[in-house]
C-alpha cells in the first residue's frame, strides 16, 4: 500500500469540503471593512475611525472548556459556536470595545465536514449578532491527538475603542452601584464540577428530564453563553460605565475585583437577583457550600457593571428596554479587614 496523507489520517478533501460548506456562512458577518475572502493566508480589515479620536485596538482569546464534553455527549454541535464567540466579545467589552472581527480555531482527529460546517455556522451567526466580521481561521484535522467524535474550538477577537472612552475601573469609588445582568445558565464555565455532579456522581444522562430543572439535563447545560455586545453598547451610549467584570471562571470572587481599584472592595446581596435551579441543583446534589458556589459559577449573572448611584436606574432601564433583565446587587465599598477578600455576600 502506498503512503499517503490521507492513509495517515489527513484527507484533505474532506478540509475543502468543510470550507465550501460554512462559505456562506462566513460571508454573511462580513462588514465593509472585510478586504479579503475566505480561503486567503490572511484576513484584512480596513479600520474605520470615524468618530474616534485616539484609537486603541483590545484583543481577547478564549475557548470553551469541558463543555464541549457535553456537546460530544448529546452529539450536538450547533450551538458551542456562540459560546467561543461570547467569552472572547464579552472579555473585550469589559474595556469598553466594540468588536471588529473574530477568528477561530477548529482542532480535531478525524474531519467531518457537515459537523465543522455546523460549528462553524454557530460561530459565524455569533459573530453576526456581535457586529464582528468572521474573518478567517484554522481547521486543524491532527489523527492521534484526539479521541474519536472529539474536537477542542478557541477564537480570538479584536475589537477598537476611544482611549478617552476606555472603561479602566480607576474612578470606581465607595458609594458606586453594582448593577447584575442575568446569565442564560451556567455558560462555559464549571462544567468540569457540573459533569461531575450530574454525570458521574448522580448516573444521570444528558437526555433524562429533570423536574426541577422542566427540561432535560443537557438542554439546560448546553444553553449557549448570552451575548451582551448589543445591550452593552447601548448602555455606554446612556451612563458612564465606571467599571465592568465578566463572570467567567472564578465566579464572582474572582472577576468582580478585576474591575476595583486599590482601597476598595463591593457588597453583593444575595437575595437581590433570582438564582436558576440549575445552580440550586449543582449546590445540594453535590453538597458545595455557598462559597464555593460563588468561587466557580456565575450564579445567574453573567455580566456585573459599576455605575453611579444615581445612574442605576437609567442603566437596568436601557437593559430592559434591550430585552435583558438585569438588577441592582450591591455597592462598592472602602477595603477593609472584613472585606479583605474584596467580596462579601451578604443577606438583609
Amino acid at each position: 500500500m502506498k503512503n499517503t496523507y490521507k492513509s495517515a489520517g489527513v484527507d484533505v478533501e474532506e478540509g475543502q469540503k468543510a470550507v465550501a460548506l460554512m462559505k456562506n456562512a462566513v460571508k454573511e458577518t462580513f462588514t465593509k471593512n472585510v478586504l479579503t475572502g475566505l480561503g486567503g493566508f490572511g484576513g484584512l480589515f480596513e479600520l474605520d475611525l470615524e468618530g474616534i479620536n485616539k484609537p486603541v485596538l483590545v484583543s481577547g482569546t478564549d475557548g470553551v472548556g469541558t463543555k464541549l464534553k457535553l456537546a460530544f455527549m448529546m452529539d450536538k454541535h450547533d450551538t458551542i459556536g456562540q459560546d467561543c464567540v461570547a467569552m472572547c466579545v464579552n472579555d473585550i467589552l469589559c474595556q469598553g470595545a466594540k468588536p471588529l472581527f473574530f477568528l477561530d480555531y477548529l482542532a480535531t482527529g478525524k474531519l467531518k465536514a457537515e459537523r465543522a460546517e455546523t460549528i462553524v455556522t454557530g460561530i459565524a451567526k455569533a459573530c453576526k449578532e456581535s457586529g464582528a466580521a468572521l474573518i478567517g481561521g484554522e481547521t486543524a484535522e491532527m489523527p492521534g491527538f484526539y479521541d474519536e467524535g472529539e474536537y477542542d474550538l478557541a477564537g480570538f477577537v479584536v475589537g477598537i475603542v476611544d482611549k478617552d472612552k476606555m472603561i479602566t475601573g480607576e474612578d470606581i469609588q465607595p458609594g458606586d452601584a453594582l448593577v447584575g445582568i442575568a446569565s442564560s445558565g451556567v455558560h462555559s464555565n464549571g462544567f468540569s464540577l457540573a459533569r461531575k455532579i450530574f454525570f458521574e456522581q448522580e448516573k444521570m444522562k444528558p437526555e433524562e428530564h429533570s423536574l426541577r430543572l422542566g427540561k432535560t439535563i443537557g438542554e439546560v447545560l448546553i444553553t449557549p453563553t448570552k451575548l451582551y455586545v448589543k445591550p452593552l453598547l447601548s448602555v455606554m451610549k446612556t451612563v458612564e460605565i465606571k467599571g465592568m467584570s465578566h463572570i467567567t471562571g472564578g465566579g464572582f470572587y474572582e472577576n468582580i475585583p478585576r474591575m476595583l481599584p486599590e482601597g476598595t472592595s463591593i457588597e453583593i446581596k444575595r437575595d437581590s437577583f433570582p438564582v436558576p435551579e440549575v445552580f440550586k441543583m449543582i449546590g445540594d446534589l453535590g453538597k458545595i457550600d455557598e462559597e464555593e458556589m460563588y468561587k466557580t459559577f456565575n450564579m445567574g449573572i453573567g455580566m456585573v457593571l459599576a455605575v453611579a448611584k444615581e445612574d442605576v436606574e437609567k442603566t437596568i432601564k436601557t437593559l430592559k428596554d434591550s430585552g435583558e433583565e438585569a438588577y441592582y446587587i450591591g455597592k462598592v465599598i472602602k477595603e477593609t479587614q472584613k472585606s479583605k477578600e474584596s467580596v462579601v455576600l451578604w443577606k438583609d
